[in-house]
């Protein structure tokens, strides 16, 4: 988790090394938009998960998890992992390149949150990676058929 947590801090500093700020948008329509991206990346994640098992939301201080007893092979389970970052921040950020004004910076925020929201989604997409062609997951571990 000590990685997650540094690529958490590195994203949020991500906009004062760019010298971008969100400061001329009303922090609640920070909030509201914070939420929104909490919603859609969750719902994303259960798009994927939808008729394989059960789904369970579960959370500790700050951090929402899902579990679920789904057994997954190695693509959908890195689908699962990768969707809401691919959606969420990969998309609105080449998007942004297309459009100027509060658009852009909207949907960089979007990109900017989801980024921090998806930081153990992006570790274990990795992880999911590099792991044998066969394998399949449930509940956390691996084996491979």
């Amino acid at each position: 988790m000590k990685f997650v947590y540094l690529l958490q801090i590195i994203i949020l500093l991500i906009p004062y090394f760019f010298g971008a700020d969100f400061t001329h948008t009303n922090l609640f329509y920070l909030i509201i938009i914070g939420i929104i991206v909490f919603v859609i990346h969750e719902g994303l994640h259960v798009l994927v998960i939808h008729q394989k098992g059960d789904i369970s939301l579960t959370f500790s201080g700050i951090f929402f998890w899902l579990n679920t007893n789904a057994v997954l092979s190695k693509t959908r389970y890195w689908i699962f992992m990768s969707l809401p970052f691919l959606v969420l921040s990969v998309v609105p950020a080449v998007t942004s390149f297309y459009v100027s004004g509060n658009i852009k910076s909207i949907l960089l925020c979007v990109c900017w949150i989801n980024a921090f929201i998806s930081g153990s989604d992006i570790y274990n997409s990795f992880l999911i990676a590099i792991k044998p062609r066969n394998s399949v997951f449930c509940r956390g571990y691996y084996h491979v058929k």
